[in-house]
């Protein structure tokens, strides 16, 4: 789940500058679950882009729109109100932005309408987005019980708690628990803690070069 939030509308005018006739692209996913891209999200947009002079020539909502097939189809059954636009208003994360343009013949400019936050998971209330993974390039969830430190602790250490750690509250944020106060008790609990001997060597950064790319299969 990649969690979003909404730009003010003065931002969103600001960056549209001239351009005056819009088409909404949607995310049926991510940003329908956060409440920043759905259908009643475009809807609001739609009205305050009119209420400011803007011409919303029609909108869509691919299930996925960082997916080049899914963006290309409601292009392709949009055509027309795609065609009558000068430029595109994306209510979704930087990637469903980037594949908008990238998936474009016309090359229109591209606005996002949102601000991409961080990858995370969702609770079983539908309400609570929590950070979880920081798409490091290296797991370590095999060694630490499927808690993740790198981002479930403030300082990212692989090494076991800080010295500031206090009744398994986290010395930066003391309303957060200690990651690594909740990996050892996990360990605990599944009769593991000899894992926590070994010394996790230093990351490798390279894995996280930007930008990276994984290619299955052959390209052509």
């Amino acid at each position: 789940m990649i969690v979003t939030k909404k730009k003010p509308i003065e931002e969103i005018l600001k960056a549209l500058g001239p351009a005056s006739k819009i088409f909404i692209v949607g995310c049926g996913e991510c940003a329908t679950t956060c409440k920043t891209g759905g259908e009643k999200e475009i809807i609001e947009m739609k009205a305050m882009l009119e209420a400011n002079g803007k011409t919303v020539t029609g909108w869509a909502i691919p299930k996925a729109p960082c997916v080049a097939s899914q963006a290309k189809l409601h292009f392709a059954k949009n055509k027309k109100m795609v065609d009558d636009s000068d430029a595109f208003l994306v209510l979704a994360c930087g990637l469903g932005g980037q594949s908008v343009f990238e998936n474009d013949r016309a090359k229109r400019p591209v606005y996002i309408g949102c601000d991409t936050i961080f990858g995370s998971i969702l609770d079983a209330t539908g309400y609570g987005f929590f950070e979880r993974c920081a798409m490091c390039g290296e797991c370590v969830l095999n060694a630490t019980a499927g808690i993740c430190p790198v981002t479930r602790c403030a300082k990212g250490l692989l090494n076991g708690p800080c010295g500031g750690s206090n009744k398994g509250k986290c010395e930066v944020d003391k309303n957060k628990d200690c990651a690594w106060i909740l990996i050892y008790n996990r360990l605990k609990d599944l009769n593991k803690l000899d894992s926590l001997k070994s010394i996790k060597p230093a990351k490798d950064y390279s894995k996280v070069n930007r930008p990276r790319e994984v290619i299955l299969g052959n390209k052509s």
